[in-house]
């Protein structure tokens, strides 16, 4: 969801600089309420689980979207096995493809500890794939997602949100490396109630709803939203928040784009690989630096297992070390 979440910018600037270009967005059909249909863009939600599963599904896939128009181009954001086929299909009726450069190679020296080099944002990548098709676009300030007003009533109307100091919480990620001791962040919520009158909004999948739930019961001021809101309402709550406190997820991504600050805690990936919080100052990504620990990062996505055992990335990384960074930000 993030990597998607992260095309958004690029969709943007493109709608808006290219409006006589047609876009056909395809994507998983629960990626796609990212967008809206209009104008030049239409989405084309792929059927993974029915009609476009395996190689016949993808043949099938190929030969919808040829019925939807011409394609002049085909811009591949992803450069998986998927892709790939579709691409080839592509290429066998003459129209021309330009793909993502994911900089797999860099990467893996970034992690192997070949180089500290900050690596081009994922989100420059799409910008790159873009240009090579002759589309040359220039970043826009955002917010790059503005929630309708019908959707901020619903959603105010679902939380009984209120003016004041509010924050959001993205406790979890879809890798245990790239997650903080919960205790820790309990912790921390509790530290920032101490000095402020805040209320805290849990963000999470309906399968961590139980989770977000006990953590709910040790903090004052908390409200879980696990599965109460729709995406975009979920989106129109981020874009009303002081800020956000989150690990490197889709969350980080999404309440960036909105245009909230996110206090992202990082383990054992890190922003320099590609997949910060777009366009927002490295000031707001806290993490034990490299020169006191040497083997982070040590993965690109958060896959895999702690080499040393101990998770050290995360367990050296105090409630204190983030309340201290917050009250540096003068966030509160």
């Amino acid at each position: 969801m993030g990597d998607v979440a992260l095309t958004i910018p690029v969709i943007a600037a493109m709608r808006e600089q290219h409006p006589d270009v047609g876009i056909t967005l395809l994507t998983r059909e629960e990626f796609s309420r990212f967008f809206q249909a209009s104008g030049n863009l239409s989405l084309f939600p792929a059927d993974f689980n029915n009609r476009h599963r395996g190689i016949m599904g993808l043949i099938r896939m190929y030969q919808d979207l040829m019925k939807t128009g011409r394609h002049d181009y085909v811009i591949d954001l992803h450069d998986v096995i998927r892709s790939m086929v579709l691409c080839f299909f592509f290429r066998l009726a003459g129209i021309p493809v330009s793909v993502i450069d994911k900089g797999r190679r860099e990467k893996r020296a970034l992690i192997k500890g070949v180089h500290r080099n900050r690596l081009r944002h994922t989100t420059e990548r799409y910008f790159d794939t873009f240009a090579r098709a002759g589309l040359l676009l220039e970043p826009t300030s955002g917010p790059w997602i503005i929630p309708d007003a019908g959707t901020q009533e619903s959603m105010i109307e679902k939380t009984g949100f209120r003016p004041g100091i509010n924050i959001g919480v993205a406790p979890f990620s879809k890798h245990f490396l790239k997650e903080w001791p919960i205790e820790n962040m309990i912790a921390l919520l509790n530290r920032i109630s101490e000095t402020s009158d805040a209320e805290f909004w849990l963000f999470g999948g309906r399968s961590e709803s139980g989770q977000l739930d006990e953590l709910r019961q040790k903090v004052p001021g908390s409200h879980n939203i696990a599965g109460k809101l729709s995406l975009h309402e979920e989106l129109a709550l981020m874009a009303r928040l002081s800020f956000m406190i989150s690990m490197d997820s889709s969350n980080m991504h999404m309440a960036s784009l909105t245009g909230t600050k996110v206090v992202s805690i990082w383990g054992a990936t890190d922003p320099a690989i590609g997949f910060g919080a777009w366009m927002q100052s490295g000031e707001y990504s806290v993490s034990i630096p490299n020169e006191i620990l040497q083997c982070r990062p040590c993965t690109v996505y958060g896959k895999g297992k702690c080499r040393r055992k101990d998770h050290a990335c995360m367990t050296w990384l105090t409630p204190e070390i983030v309340f201290q960074k917050i009250s540096d930000l003068k966030i509160l």
